[in-house]
């Protein structure tokens, strides 16, 4: 289940050789692909710098960027260029497609003509998806209502290359909502390198079940909205690959091994030479992931590379959240692939052959993310953080596996370090925060971390003495049965360690996420008008075992089959501690949580009644039999093997244990953790006689954020529970 607002994402993930040719945003910016420059977005147009002197190019003004005389200049939202540097593709106009923003207008300026061009003038408006311009520059590909368009840049001609045979459940070129949510799989089509066809996803959604939600409120008749959506203890959605010419014709499907309705296809790219299609396909379990070459004009294939767990194989699409992109090096002879068959989430180097796997990362600590692949230095830049699994910083090792792990973020920095590292790996924007200093910037020069001239050096500008006039405390608790959580804290203002205040826990704590990191911005709470600390309450978050911090496979997969027990079971115990404290007031115990954190905000108010006296549960899964397959099978296994697990784990199995005080939120339209986990429970809590309170927002989604005041009400309402029911401030002195 995918976290709603909270979870913390970093994207740096750039290789010599990547998922196509063409510059890609990131974090801001799009370098250049053949120097040290980079281009961005300022006042209406593109603007270059280069790197170390920063001097600044208008390359595209914003008078480029209309589309007719009097029309006002193109509002940029994305933007990328050709290989060649001669294109501007610009992506603006956009509309939601379940969590992001992926459909929308593309544009196409011509930076020597200066001619500006609208990409599928003819498709509804605000209806493209993932548009690129072919390596030869000659044209672009994009989808379009489920079908994938090649156009002709000079001429404008277009052509479609897939046919949904007239249901609109067979989707070409993108994903349904369970490959999205759950793989974060969305542009689903790649441009081979040589120009002349295109390698693509199929969803063959007839064969998933929708699932019916009901607008009662857009007009007087209900509107019944389907949404594919496969439960647990369902099949896949099933997907093969294929691959079309340019000038259109028959598909030819690629023969990999394996009932599509029992299997998923994760990965997919062409190979440098243009000649085969490598994919990732894990089985339905997700405890065997294979690779694969596959013919792209024969479409036989073979696989070269195996990887299995006893509970499941952790993925780039788990990890990077995002399916593009293949680490390819010496031209396509080899690639970089994760694995955790050593306990540790490390980095391999393994020949395109099959024969030949070397690891680059060694030791127990666990490989975080990929900043930079320097093939031409020789040098793989990552985020690891050895000694505290809540920071991260940059480090440096060989990519012949031989060398010696390099430190290169400043060490006395404890904290959070990012860096958006050049194609040249000599120049990084470097980001850097923790839990009492904001975000500091700064460009410098690597490997040996040094400013350019003219910018601060933040070792310098760096303060750890801030430390002890911060709000928020780090800290680690052991429970009794010898897991070691870490957590923060936000004590009251005017804290008085002689007197008792109530505690809010906000909780997550499913797995693939985390909420407890030395960085910036720990404490806020998006449903409580006010300052928790201000108003009295002590605010704590708690991270247990299954979620993904970097301490090694053991930690992340001890949740196994074990979902809503185990992670339950580490936050009780770590509280128990916490109540012993002498400050902490034990009559008032709070504990929230969304989505996730709602289902673990009701497992422990449920659980452990003794501990846990009031909860706000937002958008709760309530039974883990009602969620998708993907998320659930892969953390749980399937219904058909351990049913009793699922069971146990479901916060619906406990419901009559409830003693406290509990608000249910929950979304009529949301089409992730659907209103029907609230009803279930609602019928639960009627069952055993237990009185609660309940608010359904209509045709609200995951999110709840949709229409005029919800998020004001939601949090007035939210809080005027809490302050009745856990009152806030201190307590007289202990006896």
């Amino acid at each position: 289940m995918t976290r709603n607002t909270f979870r913390k994402v970093t994207t740096a993930m750039a290789v010599i050789v990547i998922f196509m040719v063409q510059l890609t945003a990131q974090r801001g910016m799009v370098w250049s692909t053949d120097k040290d420059s980079y281009y961005t977005y300022e006042e209406g147009g593109i603007v270059r710098y280069d790197l170390p002197s920063m001097s600044r190019v208008e390359v595209v003004q914003a008078k480029d960027l209309k589309p007719g005389i009097e029309a006002n200049p193109l509002r940029i939202q994305r933007f990328s260029f050709s290989e060649d540097g001669n294109k501007l593709l610009i992506f603006t106009n956009s509309k939601r497609v379940w969590r992001r923003n992926t459909r929308g207008d593309y544009w196409v300026f011509d930076l020597r003509s200066k001619e500006l061009k609208k990409l599928g003038k003819d498709r509804p408006a605000s209806s493209l998806m993932f548009a690129k311009i072919s390596p030869d520059g000659s044209k672009a590909a994009y989808v379009s209502q489920r079908n994938i368009y090649v156009e002709d840049l000079a001429s404008g001609k277009v052509k479609r290359l897939t046919d949904t045979n007239g249901t609109p459940k067979l989707i070409n070129g993108t994903f349904d909502w369970v490959y999205e949510e759950e793989f974060s799989c969305r542009d689903g089509f790649r441009w081979s390198p040589d120009s002349k066809r295109i390698a693509y996803w199929q969803v063959d959604a007839n064969k998933i079940r929708d699932y019916y939600m009901l607008n009662t409120t857009d007009s007087v008749y209900s509107q019944v909205m389907p949404v594919e959506y496969p439960k647990v203890g369902y099949p896949p959605s099933p997907v093969r690959i294929g691959v079309v010419g340019i000038e259109g014709g028959n598909t030819k499907w690629m023969q990999v091994p394996g009932d599509p309705a029992e299997h998923y296809i994760v990965r997919m790219e062409w190979t440098p030479n243009g000649d085969e299609v490598i994919l990732q396909q894990l089985n339905r379990k997700q405890n065997k992931s294979t690779i694969f070459l596959c013919n792209a004009t024969y479409g036989d294939s073979k696989a070269i590379y195996t990887d299995t767990d006893d509970a499941w194989v952790g993925t780039f699409n788990e990890w990077l959240r995002s399916e593009k992109g293949w680490f390819w090096l010496d031209g396509g002879k080899s690639f970089l692939w994760v694995s955790e068959k050593d306990g540790w989430r490390h980095l391999y180097r393994i020949s395109t052959n099959g024969k030949k796997k070397t690891l680059l990362t060694q030791g127990k600590y666990d490989v975080m993310d990929i900043a930079r692949v320097d093939e031409k230095g020789g040098n793989l830049y990552f985020y690891a953080s050895p000694l505290k699994s809540t920071q991260q910083y940059l480090y440096q090792i060989p990519l012949n596996g031989k060398g010696t792990l390099h430190l290169l973020s400043p060490a006395k920095m404890e904290g959070t370090h990012s860096y958006n590292i050049s194609p040249s790996a000599k120049y990084a924007h470097w980001t850097f925060h923790n839990h009492f200093t904001p975000p500091m910037r700064a460009w410098v020069k690597l490997p040996d971390h040094q400013p350019l001239a003219g910018e601060d050096d933040l070792t310098k500008n760096y303060d750890p003495s801030a430390a002890e006039n911060s709000r928020v405390e780090l800290f680690e608790i052991t429970t009794a049965e010898g897991v070691t959580v870490d957590g923060w804290m936000i004590k009251p203002d005017n804290f008085d360690p002689e007197k008792r205040y109530p505690v809010v826990f906000y909780v997550y704590s499913y797995p693939g996420t985390h909420t407890v990191y030395d960085g910036w911005g720990l404490g806020r709470n998006s449903i409580y008008n006010g300052d928790l600390a201000e108003d009295g309450y002590i605010y704590i978050s708690l991270d247990n075992r299954g979620s993904d911090l970097p301490k090694g496979r053991a930690w992340r997969k001890a949740i196994y089959r074990k979902v809503g027990q185990v992670n339950s079971r580490d936050q009780a115990l770590a509280a128990e501690q916490i109540m012993q404290w002498p400050f902490v007031d034990t009559s008032r115990v709070a504990v929230w949580g969304w989505s996730g954190g709602g289902s673990t905000t009701l497992d422990l108010i449920f659980r452990y009644p003794e501990i846990y006296k009031v909860g706000i549960a937002v958008a709760p899964l309530t039974n883990l039999l009602l969620y998708d397959n993907i998320y659930t099978e892969r953390f749980m296994g399937l219904p058909s093997e351990n049913m009793e697990d699922y069971i146990e784990g479901s916060a619906t199995t406990h419901a009559g244990n409830l003693r406290g005080d509990l608000l249910l939120v929950h979304g009529t339209g949301d089409d992730n953790v659907h209103y029907q986990n609230a009803e279930v429970l609602i019928n639960e809590l009627v069952k055993h006689g237990k009185l609660f309170q309940m608010m359904a927002y209509p045709m609200r989604s995951h999110g709840i954020f949709e229409g005029e005041g919800t998020r004001d009400h939601l949090r007035a309402m939210c809080t005027q529970f809490l302050r009745t029911h856990c009152p806030p401030g201190p307590a007289g002195g202990n006896e």
